[in-house]
């Protein structure tokens, strides 16, 4: 039985946020360990902003129209993200702005999470139905290495 898309997505959700708290629990000198869960976070991040641009956003405006405003500004939102990524990608951890810019990061990420969640994963489940989910997380999973490893190279940049 293959994941839904909801319940990959929420997955997604979940890998990026424990890396957020793990950043969140790193010294203030641990600039090593900082890069390398910035670079984790950099890589889930545009990988989760690919499947949802190209493969579940535009499905879920087509099976829950009332859902247009809220991709929209779903894309705006990955507009900032995508940038602030690509901007942590040549930063050095020991900038002085670089904590700064990652928890603007985090905040953004958890606000748009949580508006997903809560606000309108619910319709698009009972507007799509569990097979078409299934077969939608199918193809979000498949579609996953083919994602860029750059941010600016996303739709929404």
């Amino acid at each position: 039985m293959s994941t839904d898309a909801i319940v990959l997505l929420k997955q997604d959700h979940k890998t990026v946020e424990q890396l957020f708290r793990k950043f969140e629990q790193a010294g203030d000198d641990a600039f090593a360990t900082k890069r390398g869960l910035v670079d984790s976070i950099i890589k889930e991040l545009t990988t989760h902003a690919y499947i949802e641009e190209t493969i579940f956003y535009p499905e879920a405006r087509k099976a829950v129209p009332e859902t247009e405003d809220h991709v929209l500004e779903s894309i705006e939102e990955h507009h900032v993200v995508v940038w602030m990524l690509s901007e942590l990608t040549k930063l050095e951890p020991d900038a002085e702005n670089f904590d700064a810019k990652v928890t603007v990061l985090i905040e953004n990420v958890r606000h748009h999470v949580e508006e997903e969640e809560q606000d309108w994963f619910t319709e698009v489940r009972k507007a799509m139905g569990r097979k078409r989910l299934q077969e939608l997380g199918a193809r979000m999973a498949d579609a996953k290495p083919d994602a860029p490893s750059d941010p600016l190279a996303l739709q929404s940049a």
